[in-house]
């Protein structure tokens, strides 16, 4: 049976230890159930600090949220005095990691603050002083403590442009920060004796880090080499046991399956319209048979109200073009166009190609609304949106197949520039 941590006696939080030389000083918050709004936490969530005694002096990686400053300080004083702080890391500004720094600073003045280059500015309005001593830092530099190296590696946008892990040289321990952490509480703290947590893990990432998936390739292609032995996030599980399978699987996570699939040289096309009385529904079918007459374009076509949105979201995320059509009713597009649209502020589109289309009744103002929206969402639209009133003519489908040609030869870089026409400015 697993033996609980004893992170209390008489009443007073102690410290756990990880190592001879490190220990976990942080706290937990079992009741918390939602995090900065947008993150439900069913298990809670840890704040997790960290103290690491080198031979010349102690350090202290982040700290906690505010109103659990007394476990933290409490857990510190269990294993170390003040006046042998010298460093104190700061992994991430953001205030469930910093609120007890005020206080610490206050109590261990002789220590010198670490912080990514990007921190300095934040740094100064979370402490609300301008005299502090304190260093900045990128990938590759170090701090010694003597028998023990702290060396930094600079992780923007994980998820805080400020982001930085800090490894542990003679332990092999890796630092994380927001870094393969998740909201999850269990008293057991290491990954080998909690309880199942792989929900909350993959949770966290996809709120937390997918928008983010081409910082995280590149972090990992710094942390991968690391000879690991334990990774220590800022919140949840402590990784000790098959540290490398959190790598890994962040790795799987920030990788395109789709793209694993097509061939060399090909784009993708997705098309997905809704349709009231068929009208947009024959744009929509008129757009993928263009589309499908130019090579290396694979295209797929969806009808909204056969699904649910989520599903859609990964197949948006590893395409090279996204289509949308909608009519337009009561001044608007259509709920099921709206909500897939909101879904996807989980997933970078800053190099994807958007389109849109539709019929109306009386005055069409829904795919003006789309095209702003996916603007607004950073992709790029190339090809004005065609509206067409009511049912599509001959004449109009052969538009809808030549819109459909023109988005798949800009997804291959063969069209041909548009030359504007000072008419279609008024």
């Amino acid at each position: 049976m697993s033996k609980l941590p004893q992170l209390t006696i008489s009443g007073i939080a102690q410290a756990v230890e990880l190592s001879e030389r490190v220990h976990w000083i942080g706290a937990m918050d079992p009741s918390l159930r939602n995090f900065d709004i947008i993150l439900k936490t069913a298990n809670g969530t840890t704040y997790n600090a960290y103290l690491v005694r080198g031979s010349e002096g102690v350090a202290i990686v982040d700290t906690v949220k505010e109103n659990f400053s007394n476990d933290f300080f409490e857990r510190l004083e269990s294993v170390a005095s003040y006046d042998e702080i010298k460093v104190i890391v700061l992994n991430h500004l953001e205030p469930d990691h910093t609120g007890a720094l005020p206080e610490l600073m206050r109590r261990a003045p002789q220590a010198r603050v670490y912080i990514s280059q990007k921190a300095q500015s934040m740094l100064k309005a979370l402490l609300k002083q301008d005299e502090f001593d304190f260093t900045s830092v990128l990938t590759g530099d170090k701090v010694s403590l003597g028998d023990r190296t702290l060396e930094f590696f600079h992780t923007p946008y994980l998820h805080w442009p400020d982001t930085q892990c800090t490894y542990l040289q003679e332990e092999q321990t890796l630092f994380s920060g927001d870094v393969f952490g998740c909201h999850f509480c269990d008293a057991r703290l290491f990954n080998d004796e909690v309880g199942d947590f792989r929900f909350s893990f993959e949770y966290y990432y996809a709120h937390i880090m997918r928008p983010f998936k081409d910082y995280v390739n590149k972090a990992l292609d710094l942390l991968e080499p690391l000879a690991l032995i334990n990774i220590l996030p800022a919140h949840g599980p402590l990784l000790r046991d098959q540290p490398k399978k959190y790598v890994q699987r962040y790795r799987e996570l920030s990788s395109s399956v789709l793209q694993s699939e097509i061939g060399a040289g090909e784009k993708t096309l997705l098309i997905f319209y809704i349709s009231s009385y068929g009208n947009t529904r024959r744009m929509a079918l008129a757009i993928y048979e263009g589309a499908m007459e130019i090579e290396h374009v694979r295209v797929s076509l969806y009808d909204l109200e056969g699904s649910e949105v989520a599903p859609f979201v990964d197949l948006i995320e590893g395409a090279d073009g996204i289509v949308f059509g909608t009519p337009t009713i009561n001044g608007d597009a259509v709920k099921p166009v709206w909500d897939l649209l909101s879904s996807l502020a989980v997933i970078n589109l800053k190099t994807k190609v958007g389109g849109v289309f539709g019929s109306y009744g009386w005055t069409g103002e829904g795919v003006k609304m789309v095209e702003d929206r996916l603007r607004g969402l950073k992709l790029r639209v190339p090809i004005p949106g065609i509206r067409i009133k009511l049912i599509p003519t001959e004449e109009e489908i052969e538009s809808c197949r030549e819109f459909g040609q023109h988005l798949a030869q800009e997804l291959l870089g063969l069209r041909q520039p548009r030359v504007i026409d000072m008419a279609d400015l008024a």
